[in-house]
């Protein structure tokens, strides 16, 4: 009986043992588990934070400032390769005329100064674009780490359509009666009248002139750096200075006074936010 007790307890021993050692294990393979899934978090986080941008799927918004009017854009980029970045963008611009100058009309009412809604003398038509093209993104220098800035060279070009739109002024009569007004566009009849400030009381709106706009065809193409400066890779934070050209088939005169043309250049700086991903 007591070599049964002895022999029992033994055993119960070695069970207690092996279970406090199988514990010990579990809890070991576990800590190793949580650190493995910690690692693999941290290489993911530098990964996405200062790691080669690898990302197959990109998309932004964006606007530029031109030497000659303004541009907004949304771009879609497909990865070609680890340094080049295929890219579609569709654009809205207008032109402006470097010699166009904002004025206005006061009157004085009751000891008030009142002023009209500002116009442009001596504009006779509004000139915007909307342009579709492919593009290409050339890696130069990656950012190396969180603080640094990607730099890429960019080459574009396609095709756009130009929106040729009359602008109208509201003119008062030959008394210079602002309470009779009449709203009209340029023609050489009225030159006198649509140059004289006297009578300009201001914009016709910028709905007047929408059923008669013109449509001229051409073709765009533009070179430029992009400085990409975001601290994730899957994010878009980007500056591109560059010069754009574009010729259209029939000659756009915006001012009255000023020469058509076909052919325009400009500078711009633009400004780009958006995201990336894998597909």
């Amino acid at each position: 009986m007591r070599y049964t007790v002895k022999k029992f307890n033994t055993l119960l021993i070695l069970l207690l043992a092996s279970l406090a050692l199988h514990a010990q294990s579990d809890r070991s393979a576990k800590k190793e588990e949580r650190e493995q899934k910690r690692l693999r978090k941290i290489s993911l986080f530098r990964e996405i934070e200062e790691g080669e941008n690898l990302y197959n799927r990109e998309f932004s918004l964006g606007a530029r400032l031109n030497t000659d009017g303004w541009t907004g854009f949304m771009e879609l980029g497909y990865r070609k390769s680890a340094t080049i970045v295929n890219y579609f963008q569709f654009e809205f611009s207008e032109k402006k005329h470097p010699k166009q100058d904002r004025s206005s009309y006061g009157v004085q009412i009751a000891g008030f100064y009142i002023s009209s809604a500002p116009y442009v003398y001596g504009k006779m038509n509004n000139f915007y674009q909307a342009k579709f093209g492919l593009g290409q993104k050339r890696l130069i220098g990656g950012k190396g780490n969180k603080n640094g800035i990607e730099v890429n060279a960019i080459y574009y070009g396609g095709i756009s359509v130009g929106l040729m739109k009359p602008y109208y002024l509201e003119l008062m009569n030959d008394a210079g009666d602002n309470d009779n007004r009449k709203i009209v566009k340029y023609n050489d009849t009225l030159r006198t009248d649509f140059l004289n400030k006297e009578l300009i009381y201001g914009p016709g709106g910028f709905t007047k002139g929408l059923s008669e706009i013109k449509i001229n065809p051409g073709l765009h193409a533009k070179i430029g750096f992009r400085f990409d400066w975001a601290k994730f890779n899957d994010v878009i934070s980007a500056l591109e200075v560059g010069v754009n050209a574009e010729y259209y088939t029939k000659k756009v005169q915006i001012m009255v006074d000023q020469d058509s043309k076909s052919f325009f250049i400009n500078a711009y700086v633009g400004l780009q936010l958006g995201k990336r991903w894998n597909k």
